[in-house]
């Protein structure tokens, strides 16, 4: 079907419009934050142009690979990089010439709902989902193999979010579903139960040039051919190298004029040096060529710059999270992507700890609080995440959601209108007496002060009357709530008999592979 799904949205009566109706009382998030609070400026002028010169001499005199792609190559080279094989050496200057002639510095993401689409840039932070877990865990089930029902689940969990703004992609792994098949399912659960935007596979090239196509029954190719309506989170095989599918998998997304998110994956100490600088300079220069491989596929193909730049344990090879190397990292990688002129994308809520305890929130704080305050415009990992990545953890989930809750109120900055000074409190209240009866406390109580609602905050005699349930107990109970309150965004039924056709034939024309 290529008629534009926004022209169908208006199309009411019987089950679908009482599906709608229900819908529009469902929890909505604002489509994202924009940040009324300046980012963090860490670095000088000089400090600046010292990182941007390491990477320019990384890529002239080390080197960057491409393995398996020699059309990839054959752009750059047309562009004038020198190729030895698969290794390009590029002239300083070269990359950052080619990424600020065309790329977007701001780009619109569509959601089928339009009031969901959100802003990749400038002022804008977007909150997404954590990415790419094996195992799933809860309070009841234990930790475990992911399944489509918990990949269902964590995608109702996210529309259902006042504090997210994407569907995020491939949320945890579907494992009961054959590999090759699976991007279909989540894909499809994306379109079907959530109207936020969401991201595609990008396992090979040919499984996201399947997910533009869904996208293209979806929103109707003409549609998708004019603007962007799905993203690709590709990684770097750091150091300085990209495998040829990876980079196959970037130039599908550009070609279709939709966004690859360019993101080199660096432990300090393995995949990089131990040292923050050059770390971060090796980082900038890798999310750069692949930000570039767009440009050279598609002239102004919407593209984010990347940043998963992370410590380790050198006494036992381990990642760790929350700890402050990263945090500077963020700081600069922020400054330096405002200056390239792109968006860019740094991890949430990131911790090494295994269950949902101190230490998970403790990390977790110390990475999301580093990335807003960077400028970062689109936050993968905001919710959800447990042992490095490994493990997506529903209780987690519902409080890292929260903090990002917390998150919209902090960038918000500080009011100085009349209502915030208050000066109508101090005359009825008057010397020595408290606000909590007076008419301007009584307008603002329920907007005066963001309080997580798993937060207890009661004394200790009403905590214990109520169970005396810590954290873990009150999490489990949201998240079980929110997936029995939840409603479906309704769908044209045409739509979606397209989508689910295509997925069958699709299906049908390969074996299962579950490699």
């Amino acid at each position: 079907m290529t008629t534009d799904l926004h022209e169908k949205r208006g199309r009411t009566g019987g089950r679908e419009g009482r599906q709608r109706g229900r819908a529009q009382a469902a929890p909505r998030a604002p489509a994202f934050l924009q940040r009324r609070i300046p980012p963090y400026e860490m670095l000088s002028e000089e400090g600046l142009a010292a990182i941007e010169r390491q990477a320019d001499r990384l890529l002239e005199e080390i080197g960057f690979e491409i393995r398996g792609d020699a059309e990839a190559i054959a752009k750059f080279v047309a562009h004038g990089a020198r190729a030895e094989g698969e290794r390009l050496y590029f002239p300083a200057g070269l990359i950052r010439s080619i990424i600020q002639a065309s790329t977007p510095r701001v780009f619109t993401q569509h959601a089928r709902n339009p009031a969901h689409s959100v802003q990749i840039g400038g002022d804008a932070t977007v909150f997404a989902p954590s990415y790419g877990s094996p195992f799933v865990t809860d309070l009841e089930k234990g930790r475990r193999y992911g399944t489509l029902e918990d990949f269902q689940n964590f995608v109702k969990l996210t529309y259902a979010s006042p504090w997210l703004h994407h569907s995020g992609g491939t949320v945890c792994e579907p494992c009961d579903i054959p590999v090759n098949k699976r991007h279909f399912d989540m894909v499809y659960a994306h379109m079907r139960l959530s109207d936020k935007p969401f991201m595609g596979s990008v396992t090979t090239a040919e499984r996201a040039r399947d997910s533009i196509d869904m996208c293209r029954i979806l929103f109707g190719a003409d549609f998708v051919d004019r603007h962007c309506v799905i993203l690709g989170n590709v990684n770097v095989n750091s150091p300085l190298v990209l495998d040829g599918e990876a980079s196959r998998v970037i130039r599908a997304y550009a070609a279709a004029n939709q966004a690859a998110v360019c993101v080199p994956f660096i432990l300090g100490g393995a995949m990089g040096p131990v040292t923050t600088a050059g770390g971060l300079a090796q980082c900038f220069a890798e999310a750069m060529v692949c930000v570039a491989l767009t440009q050279v596929e598609r002239k102004g193909a919407p593209a984010i710059l990347g940043n998963f730049l992370s410590s380790m344990s050198l006494k036992s090879g381990a990642p760790t999270f929350g700890t402050p190397e990263p945090a500077i990292a963020y700081f600069a990688i922020g400054q330096l992507a405002r200056r390239l002129g792109v968006p860019l994308r740094c991890g949430g809520n990131l911790c090494a700890a295994k269950p949902f305890d101190a230490q998970a929130a403790t990390e977790s704080a110390n990475s999301l609080w580093p990335a807003v305050m960077a400028g970062a415009n689109f936050i993968l990992h905001s919710a959800g995440w447990l042992e490095g990545g490994l493990a997506m953890s529903y209780e987690k989930f519902v409080w890292d959601e929260e903090q990002c809750g917390a998150m919209h109120v902090l960038a918000a900055g500080l009011s100085l209108d009349d209502n915030a000074f208050a000066q109508d409190a101090f005359v009825e209240v008057g010397p020595g007496k408290h606000f909590l009866g007076s008419a301007h406390t009584m307008r603002n109580y329920e907007t005066a002060f963001y309080e997580p609602s798993l937060a207890d905050n009661n004394s200790f005699e009403q905590w214990q009357d109520e169970g005396a349930k810590d954290i873990r107990e009150r999490a489990q109970a949201k998240w079980k709530r929110m997936l029995r309150e939840y409603v479906e965004p309704p769908m044209d039924a045409g739509v979606d008999e397209a989508l689910q056709d295509h997925i069958a034939r699709r299906k049908a024309a390969m074996p299962d592979g579950w490699h």
